[in-house]
């Protein structure tokens, strides 16, 4: 699936595979984030991404011409989590919309743990 564009010099395609990358990486970099998150759902473990697998904690879907995008994310021990929820909807809502030029319809947080960070 890809999000599309129309301008006046032509057609944009961005495949959703890159969106969710770029959604992961804006979501890192909110504070109180640890990292991303990877669930195994039969054995329902959360798993804690490396930089480079970072898209696999992201779901992106195109909806009526509008992005919902799903977060899996690991936050830091002792942090508010519906403050850091609040400010990585914030973010990654601005981020999204700036770097695609789409609408982003909605954005849904999975926090599957909690670390400690040194």
């Amino acid at each position: 699936m890809k999000g599309r564009m129309n301008t006046e010099l032509g057609r944009i395609e961005i495949d959703t595979d890159v969106i969710a990358k770029y959604a992961g990486s804006s979501a890192v970099e909110c504070f109180g984030i640890v990292g991303m998150a990877s669930v195994n759902v039969r054995d329902g473990f959360a798993k804690l991404l490396g930089k480079d697998n970072i898209a696999r904690g992201v779901e992106v879907s195109i909806i009526d011409n509008k992005l919902d995008i799903k977060l899996h994310i690991i936050v830091a021990y002792g942090v508010s989590i519906s403050a850091v929820a609040n400010n990585l909807l914030d973010n990654v809502k601005y981020k999204v919309e700036e770097f695609t030029g789409m609408k982003v319809g909605n954005i849904l947080v999975s926090v599957e743990g909690v670390r400690v960070t040194e």
